[in-house]
């Protein structure tokens, strides 16, 4: 494909990273990620504490080092509890206010779907990857209706670009449509899938084509053009709506979960702190000291709600950024 009509359609193949660190980042499930984090300062902090100098069971036996840093452990939990308490308020503010505000909010709403109604020809599904995939395949229908005419121009170089950009449209719509089709919202299939439509770039492309071809191009031929221009106009609205809707289900679910796991992380400091007598744990286990392995592994248990907080943040911001702009507007230099 020709860098002048296209770019990579999907969000994978835009993006300027490796393909470990966009499944780490966006794909890997963010518990699976948690875990991942766990067990890898686990491990860190087990090598670390082995082979520098002083051992970490030298130490310990010198001083109240297991005090010092579970007591620090019970601060930092508590503090990122009432963090995600805040959070958490941040959202729910979002969807309190008097009634006139909740009328208003239900007549864009309304304002919008009617739009879209008359947009699709029919009634805008309620589930929202449905929603989406209608947008999607209006574009294609309308993509395909434009192809067709514009195909029989007698300008050699509208049909070749026009072939080129609507057999990236058409393929790119036809695949996001396959995603969206029965995924489901609260999982980041549904957004992920909506990414992978760069919308941004069609409606540039369909803006340069009406004004690089003005002469060439009939009254019709305009008209198909502004017809898939509003189709693609209308999926940056929809998508940055199920963009905000998934972003404050994923903050309320972090921050259950942050609440669910701050308890149990506390019981193990406290126990561990209460408990643990460095004389009594003796023994070595594949060459690593016992109390290493055992105030290592509830060191960090307790970071489980500090790192879950990492796991979504890093999908939420990296989302973010890759969605700053809406419309025609290109900010990352590899999708240009």
């Amino acid at each position: 494909m020709s860098d002048d009509i296209g770019t990579e359609n999907t969000m994978r193949g835009r993006a300027d990273t490796s393909g470990i660190r966009f499944r780490i980042l966006l794909e890997l499930d963010r518990l699976v990620l948690t875990a991942v984090l766990v067990l890898t300062v686990f491990v860190a902090f087990v090598v670390a504490v082995t082979v520098l100098a002083p051992t970490f069971a030298t130490t310990v036996r010198s001083g109240d080092v297991i005090d010092t840093l579970f007591s620090t452990m019970i601060t930092v939990i508590v503090t990122g509890s009432t963090l995600v308490v805040s959070i958490g308020q941040l959202v729910i503010s979002q969807e309190d206010g008097p009634v006139g505000d909740q009328r208003q909010r239900m007549s864009d709403t309304l304002d919008f779907l009617a739009f879209t109604d008359e947009l699709i020809g029919g009634t805008t599904p309620a589930d929202p990857s449905a929603f989406l995939g209608s947008i999607v395949d209006l574009t294609a229908e309308r993509t395909r209706t434009l192809r067709d005419r514009l195909l029989d121009n007698s300008d050699e170089q509208v049909r070749t670009e026009a072939e080129e950009f609507t057999d990236s449209v058409i393929e790119n719509a036809t695949e996001v449509s396959e995603q969206l089709d029965g995924a489901s919202f609260g999982t980041f299939d549904v957004l992920s899938a909506a990414l992978n439509f760069n919308y941004s770039w069609k409606l540039h492309q369909v803006d340069r084509i009406s004004t690089d071809h003005a002469a060439a191009l009939d009254e019709t031929d305009q008209e198909r053009l502004q017809e898939l221009k509003t189709a693609l106009s209308m999926f940056g609205p929809a998508r940055e709506h199920i963009k905000t809707l998934y972003f404050q289900w994923e903050l309320i679910t972090f921050s259950q979960r942050t609440l669910y796991t701050a308890v149990p992380a506390l019981i193990v400091a406290s126990v561990t702190m209460a408990t643990v007598d460095p004389v009594t744990i003796a023994g070595r286990t594949v060459g690593v000291a016992n109390l290493t392995l055992v105030v290592g592994a509830a060191f960090a248990f307790t970071l489980t709600p500090f790192l879950l907080f990492v796991a979504y943040l890093l999908r939420i911001l990296t989302v973010a950024k890759r969605t700053l702009a809406i419309g025609p507007l290109i900010l990352r230099e590899s999708q240009r």
